[in-house]
């Protein structure tokens, strides 16, 4: 059984702004008592100073100061700390601002003097559900481990068949090609198979083949002896030598200049490389691993690319699914992601907004998870805590999904959920008062869903890789 996350021992904060004293210290004691840490601040500038050094996770603010509106304080909170949940108070209640301040994103709206069980009543829900929040993000964070494959994440059918896939051939492939769009992963599927596979502890040896000069590839791939070429003053061996009894992972395969591609495929089908000088054949024992983000077919029609060359990387071919297609692990991604990213960068990051969930959900994502991680490290650096202000600013760039009439399905079971979250993450979000899901609840739902994590070639799992 999946254990607990350990509860949440840091109270909530909350930053009251008000010009009355009398009211300050009456929402302090009430507040106290309701669990929270509390901040007064008698002006809006004094709180927006407070809430720059230390982004709360509840504001009370006063419709009406000497300095500020209430309505333009509550803008300017849910610019900067958008994780800031805001409750609106006043003794000139109208319904025009009532509407107007939840339009604005105002949890509560509440008139002075206070009916003090309502306001307990919302102090304490508001608590649960920052709380709740706070669970789901570790639950997802224990679930996402569970879920990893050699520092591969994913818990859709399409996903599970690639890890399968990769269980199976890894023993025994030499050669094998990786194809998918830009950001789907495929270095981690190549250093997937080299763990899975009997190389694990041999090299594992990465070249990036459009980043190489086209007159220095058959120096980088098969080495050079001193002389060989103006500048070799040294000789050289290359990346097959380099990665001798391990695995060779061919990034961006497509790169490759068609002079290089013969060399490649006999070293593919000897197991012999050729220094550039050298009259010397070498014998080398290398796993190859290639990875592309074109169709190598429609490039071998057009004459750009070696048909005997693409049918002997062919052998096993691997498809890795674009992020648009396994929505349902972008929960247990932005987990393990929030996680890295608060690791790296010595910062709390406690979670999602809202609306960075639905952002995400929603999103395209034409760059896949590349794009994930990018958002988050981007959106961590921007601030601590719940997370959403940057990803509010990124929208037009993640481009919101627009699903077509007749838009691919996805091969597999699951398909009736391919697009949500998983349900009981999903209630812990949308419960209003935090009654109807407990964290208990929450795992126990996850542990019946989720599948159990594969072993990579007996290797124990470690904390989340590096991304």
């Amino acid at each position: 059984m999946m254990p607990l996350p350990n509860p949440v021992t840091a109270k909530p904060l909350l930053v009251v702004v008000d010009d009355e004293a009398p009211v300050l210290k009456v929402i302090e004691r009430v507040a106290g008592k309701a669990g929270y840490d509390v901040v007064t601040c008698g002006s809006g500038s004094e709180a927006m100073r407070v809430l720059m050094r230390r982004p709360a996770d509840l504001a009370m603010v006063d419709l009406r100061m000497p300095d500020v509106n209430g309505l333009d304080l509550l803008r300017q909170i849910r610019g900067a700390v958008p994780g800031c949940e805001v409750i609106l108070m006043t003794a000139y209640a109208a319904v025009d601002s009532a509407v107007e301040a939840i339009k604005l994103g105002a949890r509560e709206y509440l008139t002075k003097p206070f009916d003090f069980d309502r306001l307990r009543r919302v102090l304490v829900e508001t608590r649960v559900e920052i709380e709740r929040r706070a669970q789901v993000v570790a639950l997802e964070s224990q679930v996402a481990r569970q879920l990893e494959f050699c520092g591969m994440l994913g818990r859709s059918p399409s996903m599970q068949e690639v890890f399968s896939l990769i269980q199976r051939l890894a023993p025994h492939a030499k050669v094998v090609l990786i194809s998918g769009q830009t950001g789907t992963g495929k270095e981690l599927g190549a250093r997937a198979f080299h763990q899975a596979g009997p190389r694990r502890g041999r090299p594992f040896v990465t070249i990036n083949c459009s980043a190489v000069v086209d007159t220095l590839f058959e120096s980088e791939l098969f080495g050079h002896v001193r002389g060989a070429f103006t500048g070799a003053v040294d000789s050289k061996p290359g990346m097959f030598e380099a990665a001798q009894g391990g695995t060779l992972f061919l990034d961006e395969i497509g790169e490759l200049p068609l002079s290089v591609q013969a060399k490649l495929l006999r070293a593919l089908e000897y197991g012999e490389v050729q220094r550039v000088g050298s009259l010397q054949l070498k014998r080398v024992d290398v796993a190859v691993i290639a990875a592309t983000n074109r169709d190598l077919r429609a490039e071998v029609a057009a004459g750009r690319f070696r048909g005997d060359l693409f049918y002997r990387l062919n052998v096993v071919e691997v498809v890795l699914p674009p992020l648009s297609e396994r929505r349902e692990d972008i929960p247990y991604l932005t987990a393990a992601f929030l996680r890295d990213a608060a690791q790296r960068m010595r910062k709390p990051l406690t979670g999602l907004t809202p609306a960075a969930e639905r952002l995400l959900l929603n999103a395209r994502w034409d760059g896949n998870v590349a794009a994930q991680i990018a958002g988050h490290r981007r959106e961590g650096a921007y601030r601590p805590g719940k997370t959403g202000g940057a990803a509010r600013r990124d929208r037009a760039r993640a481009h919101p999904r627009r699903p077509a009439s007749g838009q691919r399905q996805s091969h597999g079971r699951g398909q009736g959920a391919r697009h949500q979250p998983p349900r009981a993450l999903s209630a812990a979000r949308t419960s209003p008062s935090g009654r109807r899901s407990s964290a208990r609840g929450i795992a126990a739902a996850l542990v019946r869903r989720t599948r159990p994590a594969r072993s990579c070639a007996g290797i124990a799992h470690g904390p989340t890789p590096a991304l």
